[in-house]
């Protein structure tokens, strides 16, 4: 078999890989939930690469993904479920249905107005679903009810956390100023010192978490996507961290060589050093 540009050589692949008695053991014994950890981790792959600016990397990375989709597909075409086509024209659909002032009647809208059309159109795509699996006999979906319903569980915590805060916000259930935010990071703070002097371990854990949601809650405040910060944060640490081994490197050590006295006092050259080349 040659490799292909075509999706269709994808398709076929996956199907060799799925074979029973030909193809891969591993591949074979997967499902549904071993594959999906493997789904997400792709993505994050795929947005690491255009965060790097690595557009070789990032070809790759979006033939990683696909291959996830691929996969779902084949598993669920093994079932009886739907087949990859079925996603292709699902997502086609979608999109030709939910841009009407792009491919229908209902041209020369304004950014609010396509918002109002957008929620409308899914709205109507909600109660056609809901017939539809009804009229295949398939029980209703369970779904959550209230302002925080729909916030996927599988988001990032700190970026679950903040979508959480930003649909309390809707119903006036927020702080008005991010200064006031700053005051409840304190009390947390303060919270935190009173668990690690009365050690209880679960204490802490929980007091530690109450800090993240309300750090994520200042981010939200100031417009600032707080994964993004964090990941900043990292690419600092890491940066800064590297130029701590390469100077103790130049003196023929290593970190585990040094004190941390003496990686303190790198770090804050280091430090120095970055905030002069600014």
């Amino acid at each position: 078999m040659k490799p292909s540009r075509d999706i269709a050589g994808l398709i076929e692949i996956m199907a060799a890989l799925r074979t029973p008695g030909t193809g891969c053991p591993w591949d074979l014994e997967q499902d549904f939930a071993s594959v999906s950890p493997y789904t997400v981790e792709e993505a994050y792959e795929v947005a690491d690469a255009i965060a790097r600016g690595d557009r070789l990397d990032l070809k790759d990375e979006l033939g990683d993904l696909l291959l996830q989709v691929a996969f779902h597909a084949r598993m669920a075409e093994e079932e009886g479920s739907f087949a990859f086509p079925d996603v292709v024209e699902a997502i086609t659909s979608k999109l030709i249905r939910r841009h009407p002032h792009v491919f229908g009647d209902a041209r020369d809208l304004s950014p609010a107005e396509v918002k109002v059309l957008w929620h409308r159109i899914k709205a109507q795509e909600k109660a056609a679903k809901a017939a539809a699996r009804e009229a295949a006999g398939l029980p209703p979906q369970t779904e959550e009810r209230g302002v925080l319903a729909g916030v996927p569980h599988t988001l990032p915590a700190l970026t679950r956390a903040w979508k959480l805060q930003a649909r309390a916000s809707t119903v006036g259930f927020d702080w008005n100023d991010a200064r006031l935010v700053l005051d409840k990071i304190r009390e947390e703070t303060a919270e935190i010192d009173e668990a690690l002097a009365g050690g209880d371990k679960a204490a802490i854990h929980e007091e530690i978490g109450d800090l993240l949601f309300v750090v994520a809650n200042l981010a939200r405040h100031v417009d600032a996507d707080p994964e993004g910060c964090l990941a900043a944060a990292n690419a600092k640490f890491e940066r800064r961290f590297k130029g701590i081994e390469e100077a103790l490197e130049a003196e023929g050590r290593t970190a585990k060589d040094a004190s941390l006295d003496e990686m303190e006092a790198l770090w804050q050259a280091v430090k120095k050093r970055e905030k002069s080349a600014r």
